[in-house]
């Protein structure tokens, strides 16, 4: 994916999503749903695309874990639903369990924050040390040596700001707002699914 097509603007359709989304959070009464979860977790994939060779790997990886949350979506109506699945079936840390991938999908989510929260706050044109601050806080920890080098390389082919807001069919002042409110309400669903494994002493460090 290499961004928007003519007239498209990826990113108010991921700021619309995700305030849809954050009121789900943020209601307690109600389990968020899998298929609206995994169709605003989908228009963010586009964001990995635009980043180039240094991302190609979570774009792959998370393109392919929204993928899986999406057909689980068919017969699963609820995150809630869906952990508690697997936790009857001792599943939750399977390599392709839907607890697994929701839990890689979050990472995707709570990286393109920090990466749009260092945007916002750094000047210049460059894009390699908001990407590198949020790649050391959410993915780094959880990568071995090889993938973090091939990462570090990959940074140098980074896009400039300047280049990802074309993508984006942005400007500065618009692309602002648009990233500014994804900050703001995609950090409730990422506590939302922080607290869906740690209430059931799942842990969200592995």
């Amino acid at each position: 994916m290499e961004g928007g097509g003519v007239g498209e603007k990826p990113l108010r359709r991921i700021a619309e999503a995700f305030e849809g989304l954050a009121e789900a959070a943020n209601c307690k009464t109600a389990s968020m749903e899998v298929a609206p979860f995994s169709r605003a977790c989908s228009h963010v994939s586009v964001l990995f695309g635009c980043l180039g060779i240094a991302f190609k790997f979570a774009e792959m990886d998370y393109v392919a874990k929204v993928e899986d949350l999406s057909k689980a979506s068919n017969s699963i109506s609820t995150l809630h639903s869906l952990l508690e699945l697997d936790i009857q079936q001792d599943s939750v840390r399977q390599a392709g369990s839907h607890s697994r991938n929701l839990l890689r999908v979050k990472r995707g989510l709570d990286m393109v924050k920090i990466l749009f929260e260092q945007i916002l706050v750094t000047d210049g044109n460059s894009l390699r040390d908001p990407a590198s601050k949020a790649y050391a806080k959410v993915f780094a920890p959880h990568h071995g040596w090889a993938i973090r080098k091939a990462v570090a390389a990959g940074m140098y082919a980074l896009p400039t700001k300047a280049q990802l807001l074309r993508k984006l069919n942005e400007d500065e002042a618009s692309a602002k707002i648009q990233m500014e409110c994804y900050i703001r309400t995609s950090a409730p669903v990422i506590v939302y699914i922080e607290e869906l494994f740690n209430s059931r002493q799942l842990g969200i460090d592995w």
